[in-house]
């Protein structure tokens, strides 16, 4: 489902019942003695939850008032960004449903008025979504390792049919980033993270986990969860993203919060991932049934070629696509782009990698992450 969200409220859908609660004040950007917009014409004010709130599982919404010049007109905006399940849960290793959405609106009015601003329920579910992560946790069961996964998607290509610009594969191999500037597609050990958080929360790749730092303290099983993100963060690519999955929505928090397009987004993006992955994925016992295999498909396909392509096969292996694209550049680049060429034009067999096979199947199942059902932990939620 959805994990981080941010929304955008009209200065006509809200009110502010305590200005001194943001930093600095809001009173003057609503009242005389107006701030200086500056040469950037905006200026904003902000109210974060603290370190000790969120230690103690008070979490709280990220909030951002920000006062703009646009179109000749003054502009007042309210950001409110958050994590839903850790809103709901104090955690977010449990996934949110559908029949979460009421208790969701209740909990962030109820933050919200606690944090100075007035709301209605009504302009909460109508608030336009200006920015959403799509997520799913896959527990692993049968001794697969995030390691293992995640080194396998490392060595692929993703940046020749998406605007992504680049990759990184961190976290001592425990975390695979795609970037663009305005979305990210991301795959971590989940518990890797948290313990890195514990050290420094600069050093994980989630942020504010120390909400969730005692969640297994006691009664835990032991487990593996890997975490697929795609990140939008912005409604120009909120927008594209529908478009190019022909879904019509009109991008309300109420409207998004839908597992059914949460599943078509997450799928849509690793079809990108499969797709790149697809010589990688093909995982024949042997050399000779790998020819044989390639041959039967391709018929057409000459001897010299096969070999050509298994000497790549084993080479990318090694060394990845991304490394292998570098290395062939002290010859000469377009030697990539004609091996790229050569090998996208075979059909190979549809059986995969067993290490991607289990984000696939996760992702067509979609059933959410309980982990005080199926796991047996305790855990305590916020009230």
């Amino acid at each position: 489902m959805i994990d981080t969200i941010a929304l955008t409220i009209p200065k006509e859908s809200f009110s502010i019942s305590d200005h001194n609660k943001f930093n600095p004040s809001t009173s003057n950007l609503f009242n005389p003695n107006f701030y200086r917009l500056g040469s950037r014409s905006y200026f904003f004010c902000v109210q974060n939850p603290t370190k000790i709130e969120i230690e103690t599982g008070n979490y709280k919404p990220r909030l951002t008032i920000t006062k703009r010049m646009k179109n000749g007109k003054f502009i007042i905006t309210l950001k409110i960004e958050f994590s839903i399940p850790k809103l709901l849960f104090g955690n977010n290793f449990e996934e949110v449903e559908e029949t979460d959405y009421k208790a969701i609106i209740l909990l962030l009015h109820d933050k919200l008025t606690d944090m100075g601003v007035s709301i209605s329920y009504s302009n909460i579910d109508e608030a336009k979504v200006s920015a959403a992560h799509f997520s799913k946790n896959i527990s692993l069961t049968d001794f697969t390792t995030p390691y293992h996964i995640l080194k396998e998607l490392s060595k692929i290509d993703l940046n020749q049919k998406t605007d992504i610009n680049k990759t990184d594969y961190r976290n001592e191999g425990h975390c695979l980033k795609f970037h663009s500037n305005n979305f990210e597609i991301a795959f971590y050990d989940k518990l890797k993270d948290l313990a890195k958080a514990k050290i420094s929360e600069k050093r994980a790749i989630e942020k504010e986990n120390s909400i969730q730092f005692d969640l297994f303290r006691k009664n835990r099983k032991p487990l593996e969860v890997i975490r697929m993100e795609v990140r939008l963060n912005n409604r120009t690519k909120l927008k594209r993203t529908l478009k190019e999955i022909d879904v019509k929505n009109d991008l309300t928090l109420h409207s998004i919060f839908d597992k059914s397009l949460s599943q078509k987004i997450l799928l849509y993006y690793y079809s990108m991932i499969e797709k790149s992955s697809s010589l990688l994925a093909f995982k024949p016992d042997n050399t000779s049934d790998f020819i044989a295999e390639l041959k039967i498909l391709n018929p057409k396909v000459k001897i010299r070629k096969l070999l050509q392509i298994l000497g790549f096969k084993i080479v990318i292996e090694e060394m990845g696509v991304r490394d292998f694209r570098e290395f062939l550049k002290i010859f000469d680049i377009d030697n990539w782009y004609r091996l790229k060429k050569e090998y996208s034009t075979l059909i190979f067999p549809t059986h995969k990698s067993d290490k991607l096979s289990i984000i696939k199947n996760a992702l067509i199942d979609f059933q959410p992450i309980k982990l005080s059902k199926s796991l047996n932990i305790n855990l305590q939620y916020p009230n």
